[in-house]
């Protein structure tokens, strides 16, 4: 018996991203988080060994996939990225995991609840749904830190000053500053997608003078409590809040990032961002209180790779 052929014209054809891709794959890529992030064809480099797949498609490049280790925070994890046709992402995914490295032992993929696309190929892959974080922002052009002022002049005569860290610290100000960094890794549910990768004290004290602004509360000079904001154009991103053990439940951590918020709103920033792990409610609540408002959910997919 004689079998016909199948006409395959219509599948798309697989090749690693060229320098020449950058454009249609920046495109892809921003179109596949809805515009939450905007890419650039700068941000896109060939690799040796590729790392970066793309599907093509009557010369359009339609698809793209890119498998990388996750970080070094995640370590023996990779990240699968899919962006534009999901009919290719199978085929995409495929190819990527017939030359993954040793040394590796899952992968992740990390979409948002209403990126349909990614959300569908994760489920029907076999990924398991394994961690959900929130993302959340708050318009600074309508905060008003005059809510806060009664929270803050109650810590105030209680003994609690907030204030901006200045570059010029002098040294114990800065141990005590990563001495409380290190217990808030340690006390903060987090996932893959919220954890940090590992600062030495040097790093983080490099981090904030290059590129953030750091606040703390005081209480007869010693630090117990911190937030960091990333300064981005006309947005701060919240990073590393956290507070003493011995001072939480007092609305420490509230009345620091008001103050801090306050701050970014004075300097010309018009937008906040913040997020983590859906398990930590005491800075959901510490946020909702703020006034940022959460966005869809984000998924985090794992896979384990069969061992040889």
């Amino acid at each position: 018996m004689t079998h016909a052929l199948h006409a395959t014209a219509h599948l798309p054809s697989l090749r690693p991203f060229r320098q020449s891709d950058a454009v249609a794959v920046a495109q892809l890529v921003t179109d596949s988080v809805r515009g939450h992030w905007t890419y650039t064809p700068e941000q896109f480099r060939e690799a040796t060994p590729p790392s970066r797949l793309v599907a093509e498609q009557e010369s359009q490049v339609t698809a793209t996939a890119r498998l990388a280790p996750f970080g070094a925070s995640v370590p023996g994890a990779l990240r699968l990225d899919l962006a534009g046709d999901g009919s290719a992402f199978t085929a995409l995914t495929l190819a990527l995991l017939a030359e993954v490295p040793a040394g590796f032992a899952r992968v992740l993929g990390v979409t948002r609840e209403d990126f349909g696309e990614q959300m569908d190929f994760f489920h029907a892959a076999g990924f398991r749904n394994a961690w959900q974080s929130w993302g959340a922002h708050l318009d600074l052009t309508r905060f008003d830190p005059a809510a806060f002022e009664p929270l803050q002049e109650r810590l105030f005569l209680a003994g609690y000053e907030p204030g901006r860290l200045s570059p010029d610290a002098p040294e114990r100000d800065w141990d005590a500053l990563f001495a409380l960094h290190e217990r808030g890794v340690q006390d903060r549910p987090r996932n893959p997608t919220t954890t940090p990768d590992p600062l030495t004290r040097d790093t983080l004290r490099e981090t904030i003078c290059r590129e953030e602004a750091a606040f703390v509360t005081r209480v007869k000079g010693e630090i117990v409590a911190l937030t960091r904001l990333s300064l981005r154009d006309q947005e701060v991103d919240s990073e590393d809040t956290v507070t003493h053990p011995g001072h939480r439940g007092r609305g420490v951590a509230t009345a620091l990032k008001a103050f801090a918020l306050a701050w970014a709103r004075a300097e010309g920033y018009t937008h906040a961002g913040t997020g983590g792990t859906v398990l930590n409610l005491p800075m959901l609540r510490v946020n909702t209180r703020l006034g940022y408002r959460v966005e869809r959910m984000w998924v985090t997919w794992e896979k384990g790779l069969a061992s040889e």
